[in-house]
């Protein structure tokens, strides 16, 4: 499942890689932005604004950042400007699901931290924050309050 939070445009999830990918009609081939990279893969400026008519909402009301989860915590937020190069890769040359990164990953090349690549995506978040910043940030976001320490400690 993976699942796109628009506050101003809705919500959708996705059962599959492809479901999500075929809101766009147009594929790409990513080795021509990471030179090696083999896979389908459509482009996240294109799959957007296919995303942004199917919901019927204004589409000059443009995010200024994208944040995106994965299913090992890891979240990164990225500002819109630092999106032109990025793509979702959502299958293998095949067709298979992807073996490394499922359901769906996402490369960003020639953004602030040089090519950010967030693997198994589970979720895409719109957000409309200026204030978040012009550089991406990235990282876990799991938290552990000091009680789960304490409780994990007394239990060894």
């Amino acid at each position: 499942m993976i699942e796109v939070v628009d506050d101003s445009k809705g919500s959708v999830r996705y059962s599959s890689p492809g479901e999500l990918a075929a809101v766009c009609s147009e594929t790409i081939d990513p080795e021509l932005r990471i030179n090696g990279l083999k896979g389908q893969a459509v482009d996240w400026q294109a799959w957007y604004e296919a995303w942004s008519a199917a919901q019927g909402a204004d589409v000059s009301l443009q995010p200024t950042h994208l944040q995106v989860a994965a299913v090992d915590e890891f979240q990164a937020t990225i500002p819109w400007h630092e999106l032109r190069d990025a793509f979702i890769l959502y299958a293998q040359e095949e067709g298979q699901p992807l073996q490394k990164g499922f359901p769906i990953r996402l490369y960003v090349p020639n953004g602030s931290s040089e090519c950010l690549n967030v693997k198994s995506v589970v979720r895409l978040c719109l957000l409309y924050d200026p204030a978040l910043g012009d550089k991406a940030t990235f990282g876990f976001s799991n938290t552990v309050t000091p009680e789960q320490m304490l409780a994990n400690r007394q239990s060894k």
